[in-house]
């Protein structure tokens, strides 16, 4: 997903140790005093996201019990904003690896496929956490998220296919367009906003 710079691998690397208690590994408790964190509404999700084998590219499912500086920086490159250097086909590349992570913190069992109402949750979720929108704002942009979203897989199926819920195709069609980074950054890295998508 393109090079990082020595300047921020070092930097990632104190962030890295300040959160493992300059010990070789991090595990999720270690996650407990990000004060950045606390305050975010899915911060669960998050954090296990990057225990998440899936993500660590280390098996399909399952959770990984704590991760080296390798795994961190694995975690951290679905988190790179693309930048302006990439060609078409690496744009659509990272856009699609950053929503692959997304899409794991949505299936949290690992089946491949988000419920309707798993998806409506994190919408509402991600939303809550933003001061400027009401709670009842969110709800009705998590019901219309979830409308969209049924709109778009059930409308591709066959009449006898049972509906079972969004698959990562289904979930990259109803993201399409849809600019990521607006609706989604993660703040706990102490550098500038670092956008989960561009």
């Amino acid at each position: 997903m393109g090079s990082v710079s020595s300047d921020q691998i070092e930097q990632l690397h104190r962030r890295f140790k300040q959160l493992s208690g300059d010990q070789p590994t991090i595990r999720k408790e270690n996650f407990n005093n990000v004060p950045d964190l606390e305050l975010n509404p899915i911060r669960s999700k998050i954090v296990r996201a990057f225990f998440d084998n899936r993500n660590l590219r280390k098996g399909t499912s399952g959770l990984a019990d704590e991760i080296n500086f390798e795994d961190f920086l694995t975690i951290m490159s679905y988190f790179r904003p693309i930048d302006t250097t990439m060609d078409e086909e690496q744009v659509q590349l990272c856009r699609k690896e950053k929503l692959r992570f997304l899409f794991h913190m949505y299936d949290s069992d690992s089946d491949g496929r988000i419920t309707l109402e798993e998806y409506r949750n994190v919408v509402e979720e991600l939303l809550s956490g933003n001061p400027h929108i009401e709670k009842e704002s969110a709800r009705s942009i998590a019901d219309g998220a979830m409308m969209e979203a049924a709109s778009v897989c059930v409308g591709q199926m066959e009449p006898d296919q049972v509906y079972e819920g969004i698959t990562f195709d289904d979930f990259l069609k109803i993201w399409q367009g849809i600019d990521i980074e607006t609706k989604m950054h993660v703040r706990f890295l102490n550098m500038e906003t670092i956008a989960l998508c561009h």
